[in-house]
C-alpha cells in the first residue's frame, strides 16, 4: 500500500472535526485504499481498534443492508459505548438514503465519519439537503506522474524519467495496473473493465438509459476529441454522419451523467480581460488515458492531446481550479488557480519552428501580471527562462515543486 500524501494531508487536517469527510472519484482510483490509510492513521494516534468501524457496502457480506433503517440499526448497535467511534463507510452510495443515516449518526452520537463513493449519489441534492454545512469533499484521481513513479519504485525497476513518462502516457494511472508488471493488453483489459462497470452501473442502470449505443457513441467522440472545444452541434453532426439522430438536450444529459460518474471533466474557458467564465466552447478531459486506449486503441499520433490531458488531471489533483484562457483571439492552454496562487501554462509536444516558438511564448507574454508562466514540452531542448517564462520538460514539471 503506497501512501498518497497528496490527498491524505488534506484529509488529516479534518480529523476530529464536526464534518463528514466525503471521498469521491472514478471507480478503482484508490478511494478504498485511502480509507484503509485513514484507518492506519487512526491506529497510529492510539485510537483503539474497537473504536473504528469499517463497512464495505459493495460487499456481499453487507448485501442485506440496502435500506437506511437497516444501515442505521447495524451501525448504532456497534458504536463504542463510551468513546468516540470512527466510521469508515466504503461505497456508501449502495445504500438508498444513506445521507439521512449519516446525518442522524452525526446528530445523535459521538462519531467521526469518512465515506467514499464513485457516482452522482455522492454529489446529489440530498447531500446538500441533509448535510448542509456539515461535510467536506475530497476528489480522488488516478495516479499523478509522481505517484506513478512511487509505485514503479516500489513494485518494479523504473527506467529514466523520460522513458517512464512515455510509459505513463500509454499505461495510465489506475493504481491496480502498477502493482504488477502487466503488459499493455492486460492493462487495457483492466481499464476496459473499469470503463464497462462505470458505464453500465453508474450511468446506464442508475439513469435507466435504454439507448446504450447512443451513449457509447458520444463517449467515443469525446475520447477522440480530448482537449478540443466542444459544442452539442459538433456531436450532433458526428451522430448524423453515422445515420443516427440525437437532440442537444439528450447530448447534454449524457455529458452530465459522464461527469457525475467521474469519467470526464469539464474545463471552462476564462476571458482574461473580461475576468469572467464563458458559457460556450468548453473542453473536456478524461479521468485516465487508459480508458481511452482501452476503447479506441493506443494511437501515438494523439500524444499532444494526451500530454495536455495529463497536465489537466495533475493540476486538478493538486487542488487547482483549471480553466482554458482566452485573451482576445488567442488561447492559453491552462490557467490554474488555488487560493491566492495562479499559474499560466502552454503545453506543446515540440517546438520545431520559429512560428511555433512565437505562438507559445507570445501568448503568455500578452498577459500583464506577475504570476508564474510556463511552456511545457516533450522534445529535447536546453532548459531556459525567456522573459520570465520558464521552459521545462513536462516530466520535470510534473515532479517539481513549482506548483
Amino acid at each position: 500500500m503506497i501512501y498518497r500524501p497528496l490527498y491524505m494531508n488534506k484529509i488529516l487536517s479534518f480529523f476530529d472535526t464536526p464534518f463528514v469527510k466525503i471521498i469521491t472519484g472514478i471507480r478503482r482510483c484508490g478511494k478504498s485504499t485511502i480509507l484503509k490509510m485513514i484507518q492506519g492513521k487512526l491506529l497510529e494516534r492510539n485510537i483503539k481498534p474497537e473504536q473504528i468501524l469499517f463497512y464495505r457496502f459493495d460487499s456481499l457480506e453487507l448485501e442485506n443492508l440496502k435500506n437506511s433503517a437497516d444501515m442505521y440499526n447495524e451501525i448504532k448497535s456497534n458504536l463504542h459505548p463510551s468513546d468516540k467511534t470512527y466510521l469508515l463507510l466504503d461505497e456508501v452510495q449502495e445504500v438508498q438514503n444513506w445521507e439521512k443515516v449519516v446525518n442522524s449518526l452525526m446528530t445523535d452520537f459521538n462519531v467521526d465519519i469518512f465515506v467514499t463513493g464513485s457516482n452522482s449519489r455522492m454529489l446529489s441534492a440530498e447531500i446538500s439537503t441533509y448535510l448542509t454545512g456539515r461535510y467536506v469533499s475530497f476528489k480522488i484521481f488516478p495516479l499523478t506522474f509522481s505517484e506513478y513513479m512511487n509505485f514503479r519504485q516500489a513494485y518494479s525497476k523504473p527506467d529514466n524519467i523520460k522513458a517512464e513518462f512515455a510509459r505513463f502516457i500509454r499505461f495510465g494511472g489506475f493504481p491496480a495496473v502498477h502493482t504488477h508488471d502487466f503488459n499493455l493488453d492486460e492493462v487495457y483489459t483492466i481499464a476496459r473493465d473499469i470503463y464497462n462497470s462505470t458505464i453500465f452501473t453508474d450511468i446506464v442502470k442508475r439513469n435507466q438509459i435504454r439507448k446504450i449505443d447512443q451513449l457509447e457513441r458520444i463517449v467515443k467522440y469525446l475520447f477522440d476529441n480530448i482537449g478540443q472545444t466542444f459544442s452539442a452541434t459538433s456531436i450532433s453532426k458526428y451522430i448524423r454522419s453515422q445515420n443516427r439522430t440525437l437532440d442537444t438536450e439528450t447530448i447534454y444529459n449524457y455529458l452530465d451523467n459522464l461527469e457525475k460518474a467521474f469519467i470526464i471533466y469539464r474545463c471552462q474557458r476564462y476571458d482574461i480581460k473580461g475576468k469572467a467564465f464563458l458559457k460556450s466552447q468548453e473542453k473536456f478531459y478524461i479521468a485516465d488515458l487508459a480508458l481511452k486506449h482501452s476503447v479506441l486503441g493506443y494511437n501515438p499520433n494523439d500524444i499532444a492531446t494526451a500530454i495536455e490531458n495529463i497536465i489537466y488531471i495533475e493540476l486538478s489533483a493538486r487542488g487547482y481550479t483549471v480553466s482554458v484562457g482566452k485573451l482576445d483571439d488567442f488561447e492559453i492552454d491552462f490557467i490554474a488557480e488555488k487560493s491566492n496562487d495562479k499559474i499560466y501554462i502552454q503545453v506543446t509536444y515540440s517546438i520545431n519552428s520559429p512560428e511555433t516558438e512565437k505562438r507559445e511564448y507570445d501568448n503568455l507574454l500578452k498577459i500583464k501580471d506577475n504570476y508564474p508562466k510556463f511552456v511545457l514540452r516533450m522534445d529535447d531542448f536546453a532548459e531556459s527562462n525567456y522573459k520570465g517564462i520558464k521552459t521545462l520538460h513536462i516530466s520535470d514539471f510534473l515532479l517539481s515543486d513549482y506548483f
